[in-house]
């Protein structure tokens, strides 16, 4: 009964949507943010904000050895009790790989600065930023390792906190400095924003852990099969960020600054922030399915339900977001982002794929098959910058969009392909019949808006809004009663 409930349309709804809403919220005030950067900075300066933060990024996931990720799945097998003796030994250890990794990081981004100038720029010489951004990498390890322990441990509210708590953080540090200073502090905001969020997740982990120093010696080795499971992770990280990288260094030779400003932008709204929204399942569903990930009935319903409430809440947003693109763009950004619409428009057809892909791949995770969690996302990123640089060659910034969806459309088919495969994984006719009426209104919705001007553009696109909104309101109330829960909680005030 239990794990019916767990597993249950309701369960994974309510979770979704409290996660769901903290995403919602750090994507409202990461919004305000990119609009008030996006004034101050222009495409230009977004492009430079953009190859730094990739670059940085990169490096963290080179040197950070998966800890992050792996030590996840150690601190979960362990007993419920916090205080339990092998749970405080175990934090001592994340911590001790943690510091490790961030002067690893630090260090390496201080050396390499000089080659990581050559190949990210085509003029002028940035080896200067790159020092000055290294501690950036040292704090993002830091960072890491505590969001780990507070993961591990099912901290969800103080995770919560801590992700709000730095995006407005975030709001507060960047647009004052960008204003006095423009391009000029794009690194110390960088630096400042890995700070601040460094010292929140901090206080948040020591509150549940204080920091113990005795018993330190020798503590390395107990975490040697932390990072050996680490070590998959860390290779597909520094792929995937290293395909980020590539992408805008190439863009920033090929076109310029302001080309990679507006490719940013289009990405940021479809991928980053969709992203976000499918972040919001993790935290709850990888525990449920990895609980499950031996019976193959039980993973299989576990995956088809989450599969099925992540396409019913995701595609009216993409449906809405296609229609009012050329709206929101200058509303967002500024009428120089303009020419970024048609791109987002077709991109936005790719999370229909990621919303129908995400469920299925934690899979992998859940069973600890790294080197297979490892060869398919080093597939998908090879196809991906492939797909990125033919499509920008052959129709400019509108190809990035349709290699975007084409790549998604490749991961989707891969991902289910392989899971069919190995793990006996089959979608259910329930998600094949709601995954296709989505797919569908989106497609309608993405072809009103290169056939349809004026009037009918707005009745047709607002027509389909309404139809998928009202599609999934309906489906989610036969399935969760949602109506009659909402009903009884106004009762009671």
């Amino acid at each position: 009964m239990e794990d019916e409930q767990n597993n249950g349309y309701h369960h994974i709804l309510k979770y979704t949507s409290i996660f769901g809403g903290v995403q919602g919220l750090n994507i409202i005030v990461s919004l305000v943010r990119n609009k008030f950067v996006a004034l101050l900075l222009g495409p230009s300066g977004m492009g430079l904000v953009s190859l730094f933060n990739t670059t940085v990024n990169f490096v963290s996931q080179s040197t950070t050895l998966g800890v992050s990720m792996s030590a996840v799945r150690h601190l979960s097998d362990f007993p419920e009790n916090d205080n339990h003796p092998q749970i405080v030994q175990f934090v001592k250890v994340v911590r001790a790989w943690s510091l490790l990794t961030a002067l690893l990081g630090t260090l390496v981004c201080m050396v390499l600065g000089p080659i990581l100038s050559s190949t990210t720029f085509a003029w002028g010489n940035h080896t200067m930023h790159f020092i000055l951004l290294a501690p950036a990498v040292g704090m993002l390890a830091i960072t890491g390792g505590e969001t780990a322990i507070l993961k591990g441990r099912r901290r969800l509210r103080s995770l919560a906190l801590v992700q709000v708590g730095a995006v407005m953080a975030a709001l507060l540090l960047s647009v004052p400095v960008y204003y006095f200073f423009g391009e000029t502090g794009i690194v110390p905001v960088i630096v400042a924003m890995a700070f601040v969020t460094m010292l929140l997740t901090v206080n948040s982990s020591y509150r549940l852990y204080p920091l113990q120093l005795r018993g330190a010696k020798g503590i390395l080795g107990e975490g040697m099969e932390m990072v050996r499971l680490g070590v998959a992770f860390t290779l597909a990280g520094i792929i995937g960020s290293g395909a980020e990288m590539l992408i805008r260094s190439w863009l920033n030779v090929e076109g310029d600054l302001g080309m990679l400003g507006l490719y940013n932008a289009g990405y940021m709204i479809t991928v980053t922030y969709a992203g976000m929204v499918f972040s919001a399942m993790e935290t709850d569903y990888y525990p449920r399915l990895s609980a499950v990930n031996t019976d193959v009935a039980a993973a299989n319903e576990t995956v088809n339900k989450q599969t099925e409430v992540s396409i019913l809440i995701v595609s009216p947003m993409l449906v809405g977001l296609i229609i009012f693109l050329p709206v929101l763009i200058p509303l967002l950004f500024s009428k120089e982002f303009l020419p970024v619409i048609t791109m987002t428009q077709v991109a936005a057809l790719a999370m229909f794929f990621k919303a129908l892909t995400l469920p299925v791949a934690y899979i992998t995770l859940a069973r600890g098959y790294s080197m297979m969690y490892l060869f398919l996302e080093s597939t998908y990123f090879v196809v991906f910058v492939l797909l990125i640089i033919f499509g920008y060659q052959q129709w400019g910034l509108l190809g990035t969009g349709i290699a975007i969806t084409l790549a998604n459309l490749f991961d989707y088919l891969m991902i289910n392909g392989v899971a069919r495969w190995r793990y006996g994984y089959k979608m259910s006719s329930t998600v094949m019949r709601y995954s296709a009426i989505h797919i569908l209104i989106g497609l309608l919705a993405y072809f009103t808006t290169i056939t349809v001007d004026g009037y009918a553009y707005w009745i047709f696109g607002i027509g389909l809004s309404l139809v998928s909104l009202l599609f999934s309101l309906l489906i989610l109330h036969q399935k969760t009663h949602l109506w009659e829960a909402l009903t009884r909680r106004f009762r009671t005030h």
